[in-house]
């Protein structure tokens, strides 16, 4: 009766925290439609001004061309704004305007130069590893001047080929907790699989371990709702959400904290690309066999990982009682990693105008001599990532792309496929995983450079989203992933030729559409 009783009280509260989002979603476009209207009545009663509305159009426009931005970003609002002056204007303001208030990116520009010079530049690292190849040490100081995050030697790193292998990992190591315990992911459903966790969680609490929960409310609330703060808090976990929406417009809401992160007492960490619900775990399967990986970390790197999760702990509200001393979270202890390999963990920030997640993965791909295999649940890319995959494939290179062939977004899915034929006419071959979801966000060239986080082929991570992944070279973790898309290869459909040479006139106009709209979405 009890767990029947909390299932009701579970789905209610899931329920409630959607309707909010929804009604604030509603909201917002009201104001939007509210500021149109009145705006066309003011132009219709004095025609001064419909010439100063073209006037802040045409400047906007200007303005936004002149961003350093991908051309794939910028035209689809340049053609809205000139088209729907007031209207277009809003909607960029809101959605399209990557990088949120000045307020914001002060608050983050402050605790950035407090918490990255923690980390140290990596030098001697970096110099080992110029010695031994200098196309993956440029890929390094590349993430580490730009992004802000060294490249580290002494550090074990274990790939785990299915996410619920990285659960059964990550639940033995929090019980060996001792001091603190840092979680931070996109989405929580408070169901099986997080309750398991929380179980864990619960009982670090009373031996009197820190334990911090971080989400993103878009991201979550499908799953958990409103009340989910107070019950973490009740327990004694401190909780916060990412950018909760409200009824007001809100400018930054177009950006979400898409990161997934655990740290535990600064001595082992995990990322990846799954989130803390059933469906990643096969405890549900919605969409077929799910296929995700992650990353546990051992050693020096898991530095990195704290940095970035008390980055957004600290930055994203500036009422919250924000943390004083980072070093008892950031501890130097002895260890001597088992393998001689290189990991960098890095993370990336809509607020800035470098998008880190696509540079690491152009850089992939312009050092790749032999092979470059991608795996990724969305392909919605610019211009310059499908000139970097034709130009590896027609330099000879064997570059392999695997996408879902069971959607979770049937739109998604449809714009994901309008690439495929750019692609294929220039030599990438495409797979689709036929089994189900692909949600693993992944690559590896050459036997000897992988990176693996939580950052799609798509403009939502590349652009609008906090990221985090993880660039490494030289451990068996790098032939783990080789050996897992060697496996996935014969599973998959290869769609190639299909895509080449077989569209009709109809879907082309089709999926010229969708690629148009894509940068909006």
């Amino acid at each position: 009766m009890s767990s029947e009783k909390k299932t009701v009280e579970q789905t209610y509260s899931v329920g409630n925290g959607v309707k909010r989002a929804v009604f604030a979603a509603l909201s917002i476009i009201l104001q939007v439609f509210v500021i149109w209207v009145l705006f066309s009545a003011l132009r219709e009663k004095y025609p001064v001004i419909q010439f100063l509305q073209s006037i802040l159009a045409f400047v906007i426009v200007l303005l936004i061309y002149n961003q350093n931005r991908t051309a794939a970003m910028k035209m689809p609002w340049i053609v809205i704004i000139m088209a729907w002056p007031i209207f277009g204007t809003f909607m960029f303001l809101l959605l399209g305007l990557n990088g949120g208030t000045n307020e914001m990116k002060r608050r983050y520009r402050e605790i950035d130069e407090k918490l990255l010079p923690k980390l140290g530049k990596g030098e001697e690292a970096l110099a080992d590893l110029q010695a031994e190849d200098e196309g993956l040490a440029n890929e390094a100081c590349y993430i580490r001047d730009f992004a802000g995050y060294p490249i580290y030697h002494n550090t074990d790193v274990v790939f785990y080929d299915d996410a619920a292998k990285g659960l059964e990992a990550q639940l033995l190591e929090l019980q060996k907790a001792e001091k603190f315990i840092f979680m931070e992911y996109h989405a929580i459903e408070d169901t099986v699989s997080f309750g398991r966790i929380l179980e864990v969680l619960k009982a670090k609490v009373k031996e009197g371990v820190e334990v911090r929960l971080f989400y993103d409310y878009v991201g979550s609330m499908g799953y958990i709702g409103n009340r989910f703060v107070d019950k973490m808090e009740a327990m004694g976990i401190r909780c916060r959400v990412f950018n909760p929406m409200n009824m007001a417009l809100n400018f930054f809401v177009n950006n979400r904290d898409h990161r997934k992160i655990t740290v535990i007492d600064g001595k082992v960490g995990f990322t990846g690309g799954y989130n803390l619900a059933d469906e990643y775990f096969h405890v549900t399967e919605p969409f077929g066999h799910w296929l995700d990986t992650g990353l546990r970390l051992e050693g020096d790197a898991v530095k990195s990982l704290t940095v970035t999760f008390l980055e957004n702990w600290n930055a994203i509200r500036s009422g919250d009682v924000d943390d004083v001393n980072f070093d008892k979270y950031l501890p130097d202890y002895p260890y001597e990693a088992k393998e001689k390999g290189y990991i960098q963990p890095f993370a990336d920030s809509p607020l800035d105008n470098e998008q880190v997640g696509e540079n690491v993965y152009m850089n992939v791909l312009r050092n790749a001599k032999r092979y470059a295999y991608f795996i990724t649940p969305y392909l919605i890319i610019t211009d310059e990532m499908r000139n970097a995959f034709a130009m590896a494939a027609k330099s000879g290179v064997d570059v392999r792309l695997i996408t879902p062939g069971i959607p979770d977004k049937k739109l998604i899915y449809s714009v994901t496929r309008s690439y495929y034929a750019g692609l294929a006419e220039n030599g990438v071959r495409i797979y689709e995983y036929t089994p189900g979801f692909c949600h693993a966000k992944q690559c590896v060239a050459d036997d000897n450079a992988a990176v693996c986080g939580t950052i799609n082929l798509d403009f939502r991570s590349l652009y609008h989203h906090f990221e985090n992944g993880a660039f490494f070279t030289g451990y068996e973790a790098v032939a783990d992933m080789k050996k897992q898309f060697d496996e996935l290869f014969p599973v998959c459909r290869e769609v190639t030729e299909e895509y080449r040479s077989g569209r009709s006139n109809a879907l082309k106009i089709r999926q010229l559409i969708l690629r148009f709209a894509a940068p909006l979405m």
